[in-house]
């Protein structure tokens, strides 16, 4: 449950570390996104010298939530953090060229291929 002020992770390369979210994409009354929504974040820390700097709005997707998501087999998964994925532009594309850590499998079902394909471990 990745609401406005929520604090992620970033699990690729761009540089970010911690973003902040401050808007939900999906509807004027969204509250919550979940694994596979796109949110709207501000770059609260990024390490020096790389494609995304501090302070920067950014689009990115949810990987991981700490919150259990249910699958549709009725099993549930969870994580220990909660991260995203820093997309380019409006695309489903990444801006990063390395995923970090482990993803959910419901990521490549959601339509973001790229993400999934250079991702090494996915759940």
């Amino acid at each position: 449950m990745i609401q406005p002020q929520t604090m992620l992770k970033i699990a690729d390369n761009t540089g970010a570390k911690i973003v902040q979210c401050f808007k939900v994409l999906g509807g004027s009354r969204r509250r919550y996104a979940r694994i596979g929504d796109v949110i709207v974040a501000a770059v609260k820390k990024a390490e020096p010298r790389k494609i995304v700097k501090k302070h920067d709005k950014v689009r990115a997707v949810i990987v991981r939530q700490k919150k259990e998501f249910r699958r549709k087999d009725g099993s549930y998964i969870r994580f220990d953090d909660n991260a995203a994925v820093i997309l380019e532009g409006t695309t489903k594309n990444p801006k990063g060229g390395r995923i970090l850590g482990p993803i959910a499998r419901e990521i490549k079902e959601m339509g973001y291929e790229k993400i999934a394909g250079m991702a090494k471990d996915i759940v």
